[in-house]
């Protein structure tokens, strides 16, 4: 039954109440729910509002915990909770504690009061540092999926004036988040020393609080362009405020409650909103407009811009394949025999792919450099295999030669002329003409492949035909019976 009872069941509770049944009598009797019925009960009296708690901690009265203060302050040194101090409190058998987790979380909120953590003002110098984030944009109706999507949006905010630039993408990949970087530096007409971002993971392989491992990708673009990647600590979003604060602007000002029909729409949006209203406003920490500071503070002390735009490239850990090559983007590309089964480092763009080996130390060597190719395809290089066995079709075709050469001089001469002949599609050809010596002596394949080499007839049936023609007429050779090593049958007989 629900919370609120009809006037017929109210009435009947009030009557089993005057009785001075109990409510778990009364939840069995009429169905209703014990908290319901306490609602209902007029001898029932509220509870006193507990008033240390909504007193003010640092001035309050001490509390029940005020004996404990040094075991308490301990515990916060050590950054436990007030949970973990109540716990350990009442583990001590020194200390026993015998009162409430409330009584220890007041005391607790009263000391932090009492001493109110000191933080500090984080400085922006001019040209000093710009901060990335990404977050997600209005609907956008995405013309190749036919869909409607949410973008992501790219924000560079410089933090000495809080000038930004935003641009929208599909996607957080690699590739857009640097061509991102570079567009926005080119707005700016400079590069800021430092950059830092909120461990994307376009830009960091591993966040960690003390030591992040940043993108080796990202780093030679922040080389190129002559800033330093700075990644915030984890579980710190004070470092990266002021991205997170002109996103929340971007999001709440410009995008609230849109819609755009294409990425492209969203773009041009963005662009004439900057130029119109977030360049033109008064910044509520600079107390100075954002273009006007950008201008003549900021912009002065950027870096200056490089002659050309970064190269992008891809790198990659690869294993050594039994054939010894490695995959990249769906081609295959030689490095030396001798690195089977070992790991190596491959760079690629749309031209050219390196590959470096890896030593214990972290140093690399390079080893090979091939010309990119297409999916499904090779790229060999003779020097990269092992001088008895060549690369992939050569080595194939050696080793059926290799066979067909023991049969004798005149099958080996056949073969060499099937494969001028017919190319690759000889190779099955041999193939049949090897399994034929399990059937014939090699005396008579030697002689029929002689016989047809002169007429060029490089056919697997005609072998077999004249094959299977000459077993024919083969005269069946006789048994003898006697003969000086042939013991006579009488003998076996007297053996047994």
């Amino acid at each position: 039954m629900g919370n609120y009872l009809k006037m017929t069941d109210k009435r009947r509770v009030l009557a089993l109440l005057e009785l001075g049944w109990t409510y778990r009598r009364i939840e069995r009797e009429t169905g209703v729910r014990r908290e319901t019925i306490a609602r209902y009960d007029p001898r029932r009296e509220s509870k006193a509002a507990n008033l240390s708690v909504g007193l003010n901690a640092a001035h309050g009265p001490p509390g029940l915990a005020e004996p404990y203060r040094e075991q308490i302050e301990a515990g916060l040194c050590q950054g436990l909770t007030a949970q973990r101090i109540w716990q350990d409190l009442c583990e001590d058998p020194a200390v026993c504690y015998p009162h409430s987790y409330a009584s220890v979380r007041r005391y607790v909120r009263r000391l932090k009061h009492a001493h109110p953590k000191l933080v500090d003002v984080m400085e922006h110098p001019p040209g000093e540092e710009a901060q990335v984030d990404f977050f997600q944009g209005p609907p956008t109706f995405d013309e190749a999926q036919g869909r409607w999507r949410r973008p992501w949006i790219f924000r560079m905010t410089l933090s000495c004036s809080k000038h930004g630039y935003e641009e929208p993408l599909w996607t957080q990949e690699r590739d857009g988040l640097l061509r991102a970087h570079e567009h926005a530096f080119v707005r700016f007409q400079g590069v800021p020393k430092i950059v830092r971002h909120d461990n994307l993971k376009a830009a960091v392989v591993r966040a960690c609080l003390y030591d992040p491992d940043v993108s080796e990708v990202y780093a030679a673009f922040a080389t190129h362009w002559g800033f330093v990647p700075l990644p915030s600590r984890p579980r710190h979003p004070q470092e990266n405020g002021v991205a997170e604060r002109s996103g929340g602007y971007v999001k709440s000002n410009a995008l609230k409650g849109r819609r755009f029909n294409s990425l492209q729409e969203l773009a041009e949006f963005l662009e004439r909103w900057n130029r119109t209203v977030a360049q033109l406003r008064i910044h509520g920490t600079t107390r100075q407009q954002v273009l006007k500071h950008f201008l003549e503070v900021d912009q002065p002390a950027l870096q200056s811009l490089p002659s050309e735009p970064f190269g992008l490239f891809h790198v990659g850990t690869r294993s050594v394949h039994p054939d010894g090559h490695i995959e990249v983007d769906g081609a295959f590309y030689s490095v030396p025999h001798t690195l089977v089964g070992e790991l190596v480092r491959a760079q690629w763009d749309g031209h050219l792919v390196r590959i470096y080996t890896i030593g214990t130390d972290g140093a690399r060597q390079a080893i090979a450099v091939h010309l990119a190719v297409k999916a499904g395809t090779y790229s060999t290089k003779p020097e990269h295999r092992p001088l008895h066995r060549p690369a992939r079709q050569q080595a194939y075709e050696a080793i059926l030669l290799g066979k067909i050469e023991h049969i004798g001089p005149q099958t080996l001469a056949w073969a060499q002329a099937a494969i001028a002949d017919r190319g690759v599609r000889a190779y099955r050809l041999l193939q049949g003409l090897i399994s034929l010596t399990r059937s014939h002596p090699r005396e008579r394949v030697e002689w029929a492949c002689g016989y047809t080499l002169g007429y060029r007839l490089f056919r697997y049936r005609i072998l077999r035909r004249l094959l299977e023609q000459a077993a024919a007429h083969e005269p069946v050779p006789e048994l003898l019976h006697e003969h000086a090593v042939i013991r006579d049958l009488r003998v076996y007989a007297e053996l047994a």
